[in-house]
């Protein structure tokens, strides 16, 4: 697991995106080999591990066949402010204090797609725990 340095102006940057960023772009690993990026919704923890849920399906499969995942951050569309980070996924569940802040980071977000948090979870039952494990970028 890393930790990240928010002492340098690289790790404040990084722990900024990862507090702050509404969205972050997953890759993982088809059965095939082939990379599979995805936009998702996440919740740092603010020490080394993100939490996210999905729909049961490919997504599931490729963790549970390949737990190595990348999290990459759009950056600032003129190539600056690059942020990626490795990750080792597993199928886990959370406690409720983390639910709970997962919810109230994309509470709006739940509603503007129409729904209300109960058919969300319903929705996005398999909840995904990636512990950090690298950062690069510039």
């Amino acid at each position: 697991m890393i930790e990240i340095d928010e002492g340098t102006e690289f790790g404040a940057r990084a722990a900024a995106h990862l507090r702050d960023d509404v969205v972050v772009w997953m890759t993982t690993v088809t059965a095939k080999g082939s990379p599979l990026p995805s936009p998702v919704w996440f919740h740092w923890d603010g020490a080394g591990s993100v939490v996210m849920f999905s729909q049961p399906g490919a997504r599931q499969r490729n963790i549970e066949a390949n737990p190595r995942v990348a999290l990459n951050f759009p950056g600032n569309g003129g190539g600056g402010d690059i942020v990626v980070l490795a990750g080792r996924a597993t199928i886990d569940p959370p406690d409720e204090d983390r639910v709970a802040a997962y919810l109230e980071k994309y509470g709006e977000h739940i509603t503007r797609i129409g729904m209300t948090p109960e058919p969300f979870r319903e929705r996005y039952s398999v909840p995904i725990r990636i512990e950090l494990t690298g950062l690069r970028g510039h």
